[in-house]
């Protein structure tokens, strides 16, 4: 299959954040800017992603599954491969990770239980030295997935967006606490439109601002930035609140909440106390203040 077997391990290899590998993914598989999120675009399969770095034994993969889409059988696979990323052919790729790529490779993966892990499910797996493929879902049970696992070479983390799995976010597996569900399931980005005047987020000033934080209520932020937010502070910007979900919004925001979006100033203060908080997931822009994004499009 064109591809090239990694057998030197390499102790110690770098722990940079782990993200999805640029090049080697399936046919219809979509990455953001950052690598961090992986969509598959159609069909139910050609969805394979691998990580952009070798997994040590006992070290966490964490990843929340962001979008189902009905019609289909079978869900999530995840696992483990000595498949090097940089050295594979991505034309070269099966359509699944179970049975194919296993057959074709020294690769151990496993199917998630379907009815398991929901849209907004924190999913975290990894392998333990003694060859074992674990996973938990939220702050479940420990999952046995495969036995046998080889070790004594790398092993790249490999995920498999097959059937009802449409979209994952790779997360930091050493955060203290994840959210554990999300009342709504989000889709992708790029699909958000531009906002009208005066109905664009607080933080992007791009996406339009059609989320609720719960319990304070402030509306004045896109999904994707509330989402954000809610994984990296748990704190709503404008009053500090803690933010305990986040929900669809409907209707203008001046309706919404009767204060409408916060003014120039108000945005200030927004950015200001987002930059005091140490939080650089989205930073203001405005359309017209130069270098014009288009709908949808993720800041690097």
């Amino acid at each position: 299959m064109g591809a090239q077997l990694c057998f030197q391990a390499d102790a110690k290899a770098p722990r940079e954040t782990l993200r999805f590998h640029a090049e080697a993914k399936g046919a219809q598989v979509l990455l953001d800017a950052q690598q961090c999120t992986a969509h598959r675009r159609a069909t139910f399969h050609d969805g394979i992603v691998f990580s952009q770095r070798p997994v040590a034994p006992g070290e966490r993969v964490a990843l929340r599954v962001l979008w189902h889409e009905s019609g289909w059988c079978g869900g999530l696979r995840v696992g483990f491969t000595r498949l090097d990323p940089a050295r594979l052919s991505a034309p070269s790729l099966p359509p699944f990770v179970c049975p194919d790529l296993e057959q074709q490779s020294p690769t151990w993966a496993a199917v998630l239980p379907e009815e398991g892990v929901l849209p907004g499910d924190v999913v975290r797996f990894w392998v333990n030295r003694g060859g074992r493929l674990y996973a938990r879902v939220n702050a479940g049970p420990r999952l046995l997935l495969r036995k046998g696992v080889l070790l004594g070479a790398p092993l790249w983390a490999v995920m498999d967006l097959y059937g009802t799995t449409k979209a994952i976010e790779l997360l930091d597996p050493t955060a203290s606490v994840f959210p554990s569900t999300m009342p709504w399931a989000f889709s992708d980005e790029t699909l958000q439109p531009e906002a009208a005047a005066g109905e664009e987020c607080a933080i992007c000033f791009h996406r339009a601002a059609n989320t609720c934080l719960v319990p304070c209520g402030h509306t004045h932020f896109c999904s994707y930035c509330a989402r954000r937010v809610f994984r990296d502070l748990a704190k709503c910007p404008v009053c500090r609140c803690k933010i305990e979900a986040v929900t669809p919004a409907w209707g203008p925001p001046t309706l919404r909440t009767g204060e409408g979006l916060p003014g120039a100033g108000g945005r200030l203060s927004l950015a200001l106390s987002l930059a005091s908080a140490g939080w650089r997931g989205a930073a203001p822009h405005h359309p017209h203040s130069g270098g014009v994004r288009k709908a949808g499009q993720r800041q690097a």
